[in-house]
């Protein structure tokens, strides 16, 4: 809403609720003042405004009394408030501080948001008190939005901070070795440069929700507290700094959908079931663009829930409290817990409940630990020995249920009100007995077509088109890491995008694991898809991959990339990501004649520009 505003004689205009009151200012002055201000941002004009106050403080002792060196300190102290600055891959983490963002608007705490990508490190000295959050990717690397300022903060740019209070929430999977590492290192860094911590930083794991939620609280009482008794003036920011809209569904709040279509993509004799799913979002209002992601809330197996409950002598009809609910374990175990895939802290727990030698002594080598979590499920840990536990027991070692997330596979401009995903389903043998992905049995096998499902988009800056539409992309998705780069496409077309379109896909059989081969082939015959290498790794006896189709090509990919190129990588992050990264920095050697360091260099800077993109799991 616009302020209204009074004319005065000079043409200078104030506020209405200000025209009555008589002005210490005269015309020149005001004119001045204004004119500076102009030139102002609103985070200038806080940090200004601050100093001023300071000013009028030092000068009560009389308008000719000079500044002492304290009251120099003083006045120079910046405006009381408090920033938020998230590093965030997939959305999680700018979903905390949305949250944060929105909870200080309510405790009336001046408050600002910021995008790690947006945000200048050298501000931070003219901050009071500043919260990261922040989230990890790949193996403890910074997530792309925060390459910079993670990188400025470690150099010799990076300012003195002794006047700069902070706290670091960290978000991150304990399953990896390298857990929260980027708030561990966003925590050091403050440290190191004169910061003080107003609160402990805090590592979640992936059933975040709660602690971070009683983090949130503990912060903002803090932040309250110091800004009302400290000297610095607090001043009120404008509302929604960083703001983007918002769709009324969200994570906490998701849209019950309908399951329109779910498909098997493979060929009969494929030892994988892929899934083309097809969901209907009508009367919703969602969108997305291409390279978001789509949040589903699935239930959990009823039968493998009863053998969960089984392996610790349990029937299931026991009586457990949820989030002040009272449930039966079963339905518990359904809908509120992780039941699939272990983790090393259930392992853990596990092992000192049960005295199993086995798993106690897996714990105490991190790297077996971690390995053996990764590959086994949360029932055959149980049976590993024979251990009554009570109900309570038995949910206390578990996780609670979140999200899966999926990439995309469709472009809005193409299928309108409905999403498409592309889903594998996990599924394997153990000792005769199968075992299943909980997300993707639920999608792709227990849900049938028109039953209900709640979803929710979850959007990933970081991974999205460039803006011109005639750069050209290069593409490289093995297996279901295909789905982003359908979405592109269609994407692509949709929009007459004219700059060339390379994909690199690979599966193990052209005959059974071709995703999507007809589209691809239609695409191809129109132009939109420029070229299209493939790799099907048990079609020839020796194994090829996509990065080795990269490397046959690496004249052709260095020229692309001398021409603007945006490369993109999606799928497997242990071994496909990092191979492909492999060869991209041996091109790089090859045709650019650049050393190793200068290669992870190149490709570095590249990601900082957003033209190296990554979505991988």
């Amino acid at each position: 809403m616009n302020k209204e505003v009074v004319t005065m004689s000079s043409g200078n205009t104030i506020p209405k609720e200000l025209a009555g009151l008589a002005s210490p200012l005269n015309d020149s002055q005001l004119n001045q003042l204004q004119q500076t201000i102009s030139q102002l941002s609103p985070q200038q004009m806080a940090w200004v405004s601050g100093y001023f106050w300071g000013l009028s403080q030092s000068q009560t002792l009389g308008a000719s009394a000079p500044l002492t060196q304290a009251a120099a300190l003083t006045a120079a102290k910046p405006a009381g408030k408090l920033t938020i600055i998230f590093a965030s891959q997939t959305g999680n983490a700018k979903g905390v501080a949305e949250a944060l963002e929105q909870e200080a608007q309510a405790a009336g705490i001046a408050v600002q948001l910021f995008d790690a990508s947006d945000y200048k490190g050298k501000d931070l000295a003219k901050e009071t008190h500043v919260i990261f959050v922040a989230s990890t990717n790949g193996e403890g690397e910074a997530p792309d939005n925060a390459l910079e300022l993670h990188e400025f903060l470690q150099s010799k740019k990076a300012p003195k901070l002794p006047n700069l209070q902070y706290g670091v929430i960290g978000l991150g999977d304990s399953s990896y070795e390298f857990f929260c590492q980027t708030g561990k290192d966003f925590d050091a860094f403050l440290e190191k440069l004169g910061a003080t911590r107003f609160i402990d930083r805090v590592d979640c794991d992936v059933d975040y929700d709660a602690p971070a939620a009683e983090w949130r609280a503990k912060a903002l009482e803090s932040v309250k507290e110091a800004l009302v008794s400290s000297q610095a003036q607090v001043v009120q920011l404008p509302v929604g700094h960083a703001a983007t809209s918002h769709s009324q569904y969200n994570k906490q709040n998701p849209y019950t959908a309908t399951l329109l279509t779910s498909q098997k993509i493979t060929g009969r004799d494929s030892g994988k079931d892929v899934r083309h799913i097809e969901i209907d979002l009508a009367d919703s209002g969602l969108t997305y663009q291409p390279g978001d992601a789509l949040g589903v809330w699935y239930e959990n197996s009823a039968q493998l829930a009863n053998a969960v409950a089984a392996a610790v002598g349990l029937s299931g009809v026991e009586s457990v409290e949820v989030d002040g609910e009272s449930l039966s374990l079963h339905s518990a175990l359904v809908s509120k817990y992780e039941i699939t895939g272990a983790n090393p802290q259930f392992v853990t727990k596990f092992a000192e409940l049960s005295g199993s030698k086995k798993l106690q002594k897996l714990v105490e080598d991190k790297d077996k630990l971690r390995e053996y979590a990764a590959n086994t499920q949360i029932v055959d840990v149980l049976k590993e020995k024979k251990t009554k536990l009570s109900a309570e027991q038995l949910i206390s070692l578990l996780r609670r249920l979140t999200p899966r997330l999926y990439s995309i596979a469709s472009s809005q401009s193409e299928v309108d009100e409905e999403v498409h995903l592309t889903v594998g389903i996990v599924e394997y043998d153990v000792d005769g007995e199968v075992r299943q992905g909980g997300a993707s049995s639920y999608l792709g096998q227990r849900l049938e077509e028109g039953e209900p499902v709640k979803v929710f988009i979850e959007h990933n800056n970081n991974f999205k088109l460039p803006q011109d539409d005639s750069t050209p992309v290069i593409m490289i998705g093995p297996g279901t890491g295909i789905a982003p780069f359908r979405s592109f496409i269609q994407e692509r077309d949709n929009r007459g995008a004219d700059g060339k379109n390379w994909l690199f896909f690979g599966d193990r059989t052209f005959t059974q694991d071709f995703l999507y081969q007809v589209e691809w082939q239609k695409y191809l015959k129109s132009g939109i898809l420029t070229r299209l290498d493939v790799a099907f790794s048990r079609d020839q006896h020796e194994k090829v991959y996509v990065q080795h189709r990269v490397l046959e090509q690496a004249e052709q990919v260095w020229q692309w990339l001398q021409d603007g190129a945006y490369v993109y990588i999606c799928g497997d992050a242990t071994r496909m990501a990092k191979d492909v990264h492999e060869a991209l920095l041996v091109v790089a050697q090859q045709q650019g004649g650049l050393t190793r360091e200068k290669a992870e260099e190149y490709f570095n800077e590249l990601r900082k520009a957003k033209r190296y993109q990554r979505d991988v799991y």
